[in-house]
């Protein structure tokens, strides 16, 4: 087993026939459980990782081809991948919210992925279709504007020259997308002393409702920090000016 590329949550390694995911930090239990549970009922339903098994706090997956959208940006294919990454989020806010447990007062809501964006899709390299969308532990429900604004998020903060693509991912989302005020609301934004604030859910034991954590915060703010760590992250002020009209 080798350690996989761009995992930086939690710990996770391969060797090209299964995947192993070990959770760590706040909530670990939970989240492993959430995943698990959500995995086994979009089988078939959803571009996802077959399951293998959950045993001693590890998840076993089976192994999917495909290169990380992350990377696929970065070599110059923002359109193609950002276009995936609507066609999909489509789709994943499509399944009816029964996957989570949705009960009357859920009306209205969503399955949000809760940390969607190229970085966790694996993609064909020459068909630019999604062979798996991965890290599905913060799924909830909720607001579709969660995912929207938070992809773009990663694209603005952390492949900005490519920002203009994002048309690519609205436009295949389709539908009515929030305004760029609504959108830039849900997105995290930084506070005195280097904490962030985000909108990103965590879980209640046997509860298909989410709250707020900022446990969550600061583990999404280091994550995302190391993905590209060869471009320093772009400030509040880049991302509005990026976003003006």
């Amino acid at each position: 087993m080798r350690p996989l590329k761009h995992g930086y949550t939690n710990r996770t390694v391969g060797d090209g026939s299964v995947v192993e995911k070990t959770y760590e930090g706040p909530d670990a239990g939970i989240r492993r459980a959430r995943e698990y549970a959500l995995l086994t009922r979009l089988q078939g339903k959803l571009p996802v990782p077959p399951v293998r098994g959950v045993d001693d706090g590890v998840l076993t997956l089976g192994f999917v081809a495909g290169a990380p959208g992350q990377e696929l940006v970065v070599a110059g294919h923002g359109a193609q991948v950002l276009e995936a990454c609507g066609v999909l989020l489509r789709r994943i806010h499509e399944p009816a919210p029964s996957v989570l447990g949705a009960g009357a007062h859920d009306a209205g809501k969503v399955l949000v992925h809760g940390d969607f964006g190229p970085n966790n899709l694996l993609l064909d390299p020459v068909s630019f279709k999604v062979t798996a969308v991965v890290d599905r532990e913060f799924a909830h429900l909720g607001d579709a504007v969660e995912d929207l604004a938070w992809c773009e998020w990663i694209v603005r903060m952390h492949h900005a020259e490519h920002h203009h693509a994002l048309d690519h991912f609205f436009n295949a989302y389709g539908g009515a997308v929030p305004t760029w005020p609504v959108r830039q609301a849900t997105m995290p934004t930084p506070r005195t002393g280097g904490t962030w604030r985000c909108r990103a859910r965590s879980y209640r034991p046997g509860s298909a409702d989410s709250r707020p954590t900022q446990a969550r915060a600061r583990q999404l703010h280091v994550a995302h920090h190391r993905t590209v760590r060869s471009k320093p992250r772009r400030s509040a002020e880049a991302l509005r000016m990026d976003a003006a009209p």
